[in-house]
């Protein structure tokens, strides 16, 4: 093999692992991570402090490890579901061998046990035992109807509430901005079932479209998105600053997609409202810059 082949092989490969590891989205899962700190759990400390802190960066690359490592498991319970579901990114992500995805799963979460060993034993504890959660989810939790989507949701704010561990910090308006975002992405991941319907059925999933029906399903979003206005008037009644507006806006755009939710029943739709949601996360975290300015 020469060795153009060879670095043309090695390319396609790392473009493989990137895919794997969601790289998108782990960035975003750092930037996320240091936003919130800055902004809303340390607000008092300058930013090139919260950037140099060694400690917290340490925490930001262990969740960052730990969560690669939970796509690459996760990906590796899903073959068979995915390539009914997503036939093109099946391919892409299963460049790497079965055997070499979980030598990487290991090898990731031992990374970030050594990382946060860095820090404390109490890290050390808590990463341990979030890659377990992620695998227990990807093993068997996933395949629960309900019980996966609470399970998914909670792992993903996982990351974010060693921050405020870390920097001692239980303010209310952390719990507020919590469980806005937890109801947000349990909308998130019941619209990622009906979009994933083919697939959950042919590998028997117990989602709740499957279980109960997609307009049931469609109703429980439609009650979450109603929840959701009691953390948003407890934030509404904080100094938020600027951020405010952000509220005023997210909150009346969800429910112009619940309209499309109901009145489309695609595949392709289910998708888009996916993403939809995924953005307004995504600007919520952005926002944080606006906090009382």
């Amino acid at each position: 093999m020469t060795a153009q082949r060879l670095q043309q092989r090695f390319w396609i490969k790392l473009f493989g692992v990137l895919s794997l590891i969601r790289g998108d989205n782990i960035v975003v899962l750092a930037l996320t991570q240091y936003l919130i700190a800055h902004y809303i759990v340390a607000p008092k400390l300058t930013l090139t402090e919260v950037v140099f802190d060694f400690k917290l960066f340490c925490l930001v690359l262990a969740s960052c490890l730990v969560a690669s490592a939970g796509y690459i498991i996760n990906n590796f319970f899903d073959a068979a579901k995915d390539q009914i579901n997503r036939p093109k990114k099946y391919l892409l992500r299963h460049l790497l061998s079965q055997q070499e995805q979980l030598v990487l799963f290991f090898l990731l979460n031992l990374s970030a046990v050594i990382v946060a060993a860095s820090v404390s034993f109490k890290a050390v504890l808590f990463f341990g035992a979030y890659s377990l959660a992620i695998y227990a989810y990807s093993l068997f939790l996933k395949r629960l109807y309900w019980i996966s989507n609470w399970a998914a949701a909670f792992l993903i704010l996982l990351p974010f509430y060693v921050i405020t561990l870390h920097y001692n910090n239980q303010d209310t308006v952390l719990y507020g901005y919590a469980s806005y975002f937890y109801l947000l992405l349990l909308c998130r991941d019941l619209i990622k079932d009906l979009e994933n319907f083919k697939g959950d059925f042919a590998q028997r999933y117990q989602t709740l479209p499957i279980v109960f029906g997609q307009r049931p399903t469609k109703a429980i979003i439609s009650l979450l998105i109603v929840l959701a206005v009691f953390p948003l008037f407890f934030l509404l009644q904080e100094p938020l600053g600027k951020l405010q507006y952000y509220f005023y806006y997210s909150y009346p755009i969800l429910w112009v997609l619940l309209f499309f939710l109901w009145f489309r029943s695609t595949q392709k739709w289910y998708l888009w409202l996916h993403n939809a949601i995924k953005a307004i996360i995504f600007l919520g975290v952005l926002s944080t810059y606006w906090i009382n300015k």
